[in-house]
């Protein structure tokens, strides 16, 4: 395969526009980078607005270094598995990205739009080295990430990206207009492969066909003009479903807005008005999922780990019964867990350290409440179109009545989550060592005592602090939750 001429065209533009090389010399100047004061790599790689930290010339020296860190640890130049959701900054990203791979040596395959699972899949299920995908997940359309996995599917280590970070800061003098020297890209090895996603669709499909299908039932997928877009309705009409979509075409100018996984009011009011049997809704890049059911009431991870659980506990599948959740799962879900016999066991908010422990404990299932699921029978990573499939399978198998699998598993605590923006990154990373937020949160925390509990976090995604709250009763709640973000707003302030 050659690149195409109007990808050739697009690489061109880009690198014209960010001076990523200056030349077709075997070496070449690429851009100076500035970097934050905080670290580049988040809790789920680097993120953030586009033109800012974030930006071509960024992307290319980081892609250098990636692939010359994952050809020392693979110890093979190998190949990368590329893809991208619908923002309108993703191709631009991805172009510059992949100049740093080739120039590192590395040969790119490029899927072009598709869901980060299928990027974690086809890095595990081919010779690939490892992958990367352009996306900024569940977060507005002017922000973009890059996120790496592993010839394994996992994202990378922390130790690994640390390393990436370290080689790109090491030996740049920002005081100076000089800038290193670097091999130019070679474009001769990227190739178009946009084939390859019918291999991750056929690896979602499979296992579930065996089991039975979805016919006679009537289901609504909000794919949030993402990545899903073009993947998860084949997969569920293959199946048998009736498929009604939403917001069904990719727009990087409307991904995510008023729609998708965080925003649920338009696939509750189509489920109700178009009688459907449930509804999924999936974020920008397809690796989570929350659900509602036939009366558009929400279900979310919470409820898709317990109901899933219970399956795999009956086929004797669930390892001591154990879950992996984070602290964000809520205590009504750990109680009704815990009497029948199981044991929640609860990390920091990311699935990296979900995905860690449960291969310490040798769990087979866990995830978070906004709906990110892994089930290391069918992989290593998040995947919101698996998730839905199996919890669709499972309503088909029951009856088809989400709702009724619901009232029959628990009865969550009330909880608030509000977030409170803070720009400054030293004082998000901060907030634990101020003694009067420190005082605060102590003093709500021995006013509810065992009817609630408080979790405040600074997010490793976006420049805010989360301020989360959990109860017993709706008023203790809210009482609580507002008294804490003003706290968080006068440290901030």
């Amino acid at each position: 395969m050659s690149l195409s001429s109007s990808f050739a065209e697009s690489v061109a533009t880009a690198t014209d526009q960010e001076n990523l090389s200056q030349s077709t010399s075997a070496r070449s100047r690429w851009a100076p980078i500035s970097f934050p004061k905080s670290r580049l790599f988040g809790t789920d790689g680097i993120r953030g607005r586009v033109g800012d930290v974030l930006t071509p010339a960024l992307a290319t020296q980081v892609g250098y270094w990636a692939g010359k860190i994952l050809t020392d640890s693979e110890q093979s130049a190998g190949c990368v598995i590329l893809g991208q959701d619908s923002r309108s900054s993703g191709t631009m990203l991805a172009n510059a990205l992949a100049g740093g791979l080739t120039a590192a040596g590395i040969e790119v395959w490029n899927l072009g739009l598709c869901p980060t699972p299928a990027v974690a899949h086809l890095a595990n299920f081919t010779e690939a080295i490892g992958g990367v995908m352009i996306s900024a997940s569940h977060n507005p359309p002017g922000d973009n990430g890059i996120k790496f996995f592993g010839a394994t599917g996992t994202k990378l280590s922390k130790k690994i990206q640390q390393t990436i970070e370290q080689r790109l800061r090491r030996g740049l003098d920002m005081s100076s207009e000089a800038t290193p020297a670097y091999p130019a890209p070679r474009w001769e090895q990227f190739y178009s492969r946009p084939e390859l996603v019918d291999d991750y669709l056929s690896a979602l499909y499979t296992p579930l066909s065996s089991q039975g299908n979805l016919s006679g039932l009537k289901i609504v997928l909000d794919l949030a003009w993402g990545a899903a877009v073009n993947t998860a309705p084949e997969v569920f009409q293959k199946l048998g479903a009736e498929v009604i979509c939403l917001h069904d075409r990719p727009d990087g100018d409307r991904i995510n807005v008023n729609c998708g996984s965080t925003y649920l009011a338009p696939l509750q009011a189509a489920v109700r008005n178009h009688q459907a049997d449930l509804g999924f809704a999936f974020d920008g890049d397809a690796d989570r999922v929350m659900a509602v059911d036939n009366q558009g009431r929400v279900v979310d991870g919470d409820y898709i780990l317990y109901l899933w659980g219970q399956v795999l506990c009956q086929q004797q599948q669930l390892p001591e019964n154990t879950i992996v959740s984070t602290v964000m799962a809520n205590l009504g879900f750990e109680r009704a867990w815990e009497k029948q016999g199981g044991t929640l066991v609860r990390t920091a908010v990311g699935d990296q350290h979900v995905h860690a422990e449960m291969v310490r404990r040798g769990a087979s299932l866990g995830g978070e409440q906004s709906g990110h699921v892994l089930c290391h029978h069918y992989g290593v990573s998040g995947d919101g179109t698996l998730t839905a499939l199996h919890l669709a399978n499972l309503v088909a198998q029951s009856g088809g009545d989400l709702g009724a699998l619901v009232d029959n598993s628990f009865q969550t605590y009330p909880q608030v989550l509000k977030n409170v923006r803070v720009e400054d990154g030293d004082l998000r990373s901060g907030w634990q060592t101020d003694d009067k937020l420190q005082q605060a949160i102590a003093h709500a925390e021995s006013q509810m005592g065992n009817d609630g509990r408080v979790l405040i976090r600074a997010s490793g995604t976006e420049p805010v602090i989360r301020v989360m709250v959990e109860a017993a009763s709706n008023d203790l709640v809210n009482h609580w939750c507002d008294r804490l973000v003003r706290a968080v707003e006068q440290y901030a302030a």
